[in-house]
């Protein structure tokens, strides 16, 4: 999969297939499509490689999708605000603009991810495959990453266009306007049931099987408050055998533990690879460390002095996901993106998407949340045993409840995940606001700053009919 990006691309660009980065930046982003292209399974399959390839993209896992996911919330910050325009600065205090590089580009590129699933969902029907039965697992496998890609947009943006067939005219949604999000989320929740059923029980490296599809349906469960169901799917997860928490903590990230039995969906990046200027390596392992501790240095998704000094003693995640260099710098970085040695950008660790700890923790969670308290506290254990520590002492239904949410932000820090926590939580504002008080920033937030502006290039586009969310 590290290298099916490279094959999209030189197939597209042999044909003159690559995407209109000089044309209006129209809604959604299109690529030029050859109707004599794409009529075997090589070719098909070359299609669903660069589907898979976008993910790789700067604004979606390469970096954007993951700062968001993090600098937004309370235990990670931005070292220096104006660093690259303010563009991760601006999540920091809030003051996100609709000309932010940021959010044009998670807008766009996830788009343009949507555009390349859409073009194998239109053709691939068609296509006469030498395996049927992986021809399903195609199909599926490009609802799931079509699901994942609008289930950011919602959650990102709020009501955001709706497209499930290919585009093959710039022209043709002009005029649309931004889909209601329960709209939306019922696209969403449709294109996993299916993927459920089409993709494999079993896992392979970087494709998802029907437990990373489940684990996302019940993400999109849990964000709309449907516990139940969650709870169906990941009990459906934890109870298949199929994937395990690695015994230590410091087995899970690095490229050493990459493919280890915690990892459902991944996005697989390669240090040392450069095929005419196009690498396969991540930014984020040099972007994420503190300047002056190692190329390209950005400062960017910290973690904060409070986050680290609120971990209880002999936590060996304080060891293996986090560290410190007070030689260069004496800010804390996670150290779950590698830096590689071969230059700037190029860090070989993938983005584990969905992992079992995750699983498990929000498996604890739905239980407690459906009166199964008992079994709650023996999930949130699992956890907290193989960091080290001691069982929970909390009880209660609202004390384990706390309990958890708190263990999610020492297990998943970095990897994208405690702004859509607090927002899925309903209580944002209330923890950002006590968190600016407490550091003595003037900054505030209302529900306006719960989802991100649209980005400019759009309204300006499409004007009077995508409009602005309110507040920007």
């Amino acid at each position: 999969m590290k290298f099916y990006s490279y094959l999209f691309l030189m197939i597209m660009v042999s044909l003159g297939l690559t995407s209109c980065e000089d044309e209006l930046d129209i809604l959604p982003i299109t690529e030029k499509s050859a109707n004599s292209f794409f009529s075997n399974e090589a070719e098909i399959e070359s299609a669903i490689a660069g589907a898979y390839g976008q993910l790789q993209d700067g604004g979606l896992y390469g970096l954007d999708l993951i700062g968001v996911g993090e600098i937004s919330g309370e235990d990670s910050f931005e070292e220096i605000a104006a660093n690259d325009g303010g563009r991760f600065g601006q999540l920091d205090d809030f003051s996100t603009n609709p000309g932010n590089d940021l959010v044009g580009d998670i807008w766009r590129e996830s788009y343009r991810g949507i555009q390349r699933v859409n073009v194998v969902l239109n053709r691939i029907t068609d296509i006469e495959f030498e395996d049927p039965a992986l021809k399903t697992n195609r199909i599926g496998e490009m609802k799931f990453v079509r699901a994942l890609l609008y289930f950011n947009l919602v959650r990102l943006y709020g009501d955001v266009p709706l497209v499930v067939e290919e585009t093959e005219s710039p022209f043709d949604f002009f005029g649309q306007g931004r889909t209601p999000s329960d709209q939306v989320y019922a696209q969403i929740e449709a294109d996993l049931l299916d993927a459920i059923q089409e993709l494999p029980l079993e896992k392979s490296p970087a494709r998802p099987a029907q437990g990373a599809a489940r684990a996302l349906l019940a993400n999109v469960q849990m964000t709309q408050g449907d516990f139940s169901g969650a709870l169906t799917n990941l009990e459906a997860v934890v109870n298949s055998g199929i994937y395990d928490l690695m015994p230590t903590t410091a087995e899970i990230f690095g490229v050493a533990n990459e493919g280890n039995a915690e990892i459902l969906f991944e996005v697989q990046f390669a240090s040392g690879f450069n095929v005419d200027g196009s690498f396969e390596g991540s930014p984020a392992a040099s972007q994420f460390r503190p300047s002056g501790t190692t190329a390209n240095a950005k400062g960017h998704n910290l973690p904060t002095q409070a986050f680290i000094d609120s971990h209880e003693a002999g936590d060996t995640r304080l060891i293996d996901y986090v560290a410190v260099d007070p030689d260069a710098n004496p800010f804390y970085f996670t150290t779950k993106y590698e830096v590689s040695a071969t230059g700037v950008n190029d860090g070989g660790s993938d983005h584990l998407i969905i992992r079992y700890s995750d699983v498990v923790l929000r498996y604890a969670e739905m239980l407690n949340e459906n009166g199964q308290t008992a079994e709650a506290i023996t999930q949130l254990n699992r956890i907290r045993t193989r960091a080290g520590l001691a069982g929970t002492t909390a009880s209660s239904q609202d004390d384990i409840r706390d309990a958890i949410r708190l263990e999610r932000r020492f297990e998943l820090f970095g990897e994208g995940h405690r702004w859509f926590d607090l927002k899925r939580y309903g209580n944002a504002v209330e923890v950002m606001n006590a968190f600016f008080e407490s550091t003595g920033a003037t900054t505030r937030i209302t529900e306006n700053n719960l989802v991100l502006p649209i980005p400019q290039s759009q309204l300006d586009t499409d004007p009077g009919v995508i409009t602005q969310n309110p507040g920007y």
